[in-house]
């Protein structure tokens, strides 16, 4: 029977069981944050004070545990009896892949909610593939899409498939509980990471359906709005950064475009072919190319001139559509975020205190805490084993054998 929650959040009551590599992390780590009991397994020899690990795996309880052998095998099995979802990245045709086949996972837990995260699907000719964040980037065709016209692809500056992939991982988790709830099944969620990724190029596959083009890279521009190609620039040198702003149509760019207008002429700023613009009549759908260049031109001298807090402070004040580029070190000091009291501290492997992301959504105006830490500190190997039915006995002849590490 599922285990309650230590707080009262959206899946208190469910456990999961993550035997996931870096594929499924996010997976766990989302059901963590919704109030799921949520243990992850990790192989006595593992290093878990690798920063990408503390940050995806916190808010999980630890048990560390030889998967590759017999015993340990046996322990997750009489585990899987017990919990409600099962996260893992086990590469199809792999010896791992056989003791993790769906069929047998239902036989031991019909209820089971089995989640399968790999980079191409369990199914299909690329099943057998294995990839990184390189490879499925590309794959994806993310890569044909992001540099500068005429250019090489390129890749984002960090890793993004892992995070797409266990975003809709612990998406399709939860639907499947909820139809477990409703008088269904458990399931098995195959998850692939190229597919993740492809509902991030946002309406770019429907070009090629719907116009038969294969859309280009355009660098930092904005492409699609125009029946003549033309571009629209998204991002613009500041003082101390980049900001976002579009020239874009309709009636609330229009009002935007009309209002940055404003704030330039108050400020002296030389307005070129801005001064003959209707906003009203302005329809972007229609526009040039040289047109645009002409219209961009003295809004990017005069953002020049411009640094990120007054851009955004002008904006909110005067209701234009924009934003500043954020970097990680804003976002760290980011004033929204403290006031929501995001940032949680906890123990790092040092002995003394880190500032991980804390749960991503608030519950009638309290964010719930992270209730574990990261890290082999904080492994509960008697506290996770007595709770699947291992007696004293066996917890000790796991140890004694090199199955399950100390707590």
């Amino acid at each position: 029977m599922p285990v309650a929650g230590d707080g009262g959040t959206m899946l208190e009551g469910y456990r999961v069981l993550d035997l996931s590599g870096p594929l499924g992390w996010v997976a766990g780590r989302i059901l963590a944050d919704l109030g799921a009991d949520v243990i992850k397994v990790e192989s006595p020899d593992a290093d878990l004070e690798e920063i990408d690990w503390r940050a995806f795996n916190v808010n999980k309880r630890l048990l560390r545990l030889d998967t590759k052998s017999v015993a340990g095998r046996q322990v997750v099995d009489r585990a899987l009896a017990e919990v409600d979802v099962l996260i893992e990245t086990a590469q199809p045709g792999i010896p791992a892949d056989t003791w993790l086949e769906p069929a047998r996972l239902t036989a031991i837990n019909p209820g089971l909610v089995h989640v399968s995260v790999t980079p191409f699907g369990r199914h299909g000719p690329r099943a057998h593939w294995r990839g990184t964040d390189l490879e499925i980037m590309a794959a994806s065709g993310a890569m044909s899409l992001i540099g500068e016209p005429g250019g090489v692809p390129l890749r984002m500056s960090v890793p993004q498939s892992h995070a797409w992939a266990g975003m809709h991982a612990a998406c399709g988790a939860v639907l499947a509980l909820f139809n477990r709830t409703s008088g269904g099944s458990g399931q098995h969620v195959d998850v692939s990471a190229q597919v993740a990724l492809v509902t991030a190029l946002a309406h770019a596959p429907t070009f090629v359906d719907i116009l038969g083009t294969v859309p280009d890279r355009a660098g930092s521009a904005i492409t699609g709005r125009s029946v003549h190609g033309a571009n629209f620039r998204a991002f613009w040198k500041c003082r101390d950064g980049y900001l976002n702003f579009v020239v874009y149509g309709g009636p609330a760019g229009r009002r935007s475009n009309q209002a940055l207008v404003e704030w330039m002429t108050e400020k002296g700023a030389a307005l070129g072919a801005l001064v003959d613009i209707d906003w009203i009549k302005f329809d972007p759908k229609l526009a040039q190319q040289g047109e645009i260049d002409r219209l961009e031109e003295p809004i990017a001298a005069f953002l020049e001139g411009v640094n990120k807090q007054e851009f955004l402070d002008e904006a909110c004040t005067r209701e234009i559509l924009g934003y500043p580029v954020s970097t990680t070190a804003d976002i760290a000091e980011d004033p929204q975020l403290e006031a929501r009291g995001f940032w949680q501290y906890l123990p790092a492997p040092d002995g003394g205190s880190e500032r991980h992301c804390g749960v991503f959504y608030m519950e009638n105006g309290v964010r719930p805490e992270i209730r574990h830490a990261a890290g082999n500190g904080h492994a509960d190997t008697h506290g996770v084993l007595s709770e699947f039915g291992f007696d004293a006995r066996e917890i000790s002849e796991l140890r004694d054998g090199g199955i399950v590490a100390p707590a």
